[in-house]
């Protein structure tokens, strides 16, 4: 079992998950350990024989935790959140809902121009030159009708990998197993402070699938996402090109991403503090108290 800040992950053994006095209690074959539910930023669950009451779910849903469940791979499948977290909630949800196209498409366009300079930042950093992402960024309009997000995949990629780099979701390879669980915990992450907004995580902005619950989510967590990149390219740097999504690889991806800062509004904040804001900013555009998101800004340390 692994802990780092407000992230539990239960992989490498069987244990019983219940509440006790508001507490989470994990009993593991030689210990028991318990942590506030209040605490509980996610709960990730991924060994076969883990057995939790309906009293887990329900109690670090109502604390505004998200319950993440893996498959026999060990990759997230689904996820369970607090669907109340907003007194306006109803509110919220009708604004979102009807909120007009040109809108949506200038906050794609705010989106991704952010994702592009965050991966900009991680090719300087690692490489030390950026493949002209910065100025690609640039090119960003409304609704990005150019693709430059497509454009700026196809230099950035094998700049951070190499050549033979292709990045497919579910991917089977070391560093494609990496990176989709480190976006699966950084989705948890994000859909976390969507609900605690009081947005709903399906309804996005330019994701529509109607097979994916969390639309929005997935659109709110692109400017994050070269954050879990650079995770990755240093677990790869430190540790092998074939290394396995085990108990020390898992660790070290949550406590990267809980511990690293990110820079935003002038602040640095971690992770969860990070995407509660950005949330919140988009429920101000949807119901007409701002004109933009607040975004973060890759920070080196």
């Amino acid at each position: 079992m692994g802990m780092d800040e407000r992230i539990i992950d239960l992989s490498e053994e069987p244990a019983g998950v219940s509440v006790r006095h508001t507490q989470l209690v994990i009993r593991l074959e030689e210990r028991e350990e318990s942590v506030p539910l209040e605490e509980v930023g996610a709960l990730v669950v991924s060994h076969p024989a883990v057995h939790y009451t309906h009293a887990v779910i329900a109690g670090i849903c109502a604390q505004g935790g998200v319950v993440i469940v893996c498959n026999e791979k060990r990759l997230p499948v689904g996820m369970l959140l607090n669907l109340t977290g907003h007194f306006t909630q109803t509110e919220r949800f009708v604004a979102q809902a009807e909120a007009p196209l040109h809108v949506k498409k200038r906050l794609w366009q705010q989106l991704i121009n952010a994702k592009i300079l965050a991966q900009a930042s991680v090719l300087a950093r690692l490489r030390g030159d950026d493949s002209g992402l910065r100025r690609m960024a640039q090119d960003v309009r409304s609704g990005d009708p150019s693709n430059v997000e497509a454009h700026a995949s196809r230099r950035y990629w094998p700049a951070l990998f190499g050549p033979a780099m292709h990045r497919i979701p579910g991917g089977e390879d070391p560093i494609n197993r990496l990176l989709n669980y480190g976006y699966a915990v950084l989705r948890g992450a994000v859909a976390r402070g969507l609900s605690a907004s009081g947005l709903h995580p399906s309804l996005g902005i330019h994701h529509h699938n109607r097979y994916n619950p969390f639309c929005l989510a997935d659109d709110l967590m692109e400017p994050f996402r070269p954050t879990v990149d650079a995770l990755v390219e240093e677990i790869i740097r430190q540790r092998g090109a074939d290394i396995s999504l085990d108990r020390d690889t898992k660790a070290q991806l949550i406590g990267g991403l809980m511990s690293r800062p990110f820079r935003i509004d002038g602040d640095k904040s971690v992770l969860f503090d990070t995407a509660a804001r950005v949330a919140a900013s988009l429920a101000a555009v949807y119901t007409g108290k701002r004109k933009k998101l607040i975004l973060p800004e890759y920070a080196d340390d």
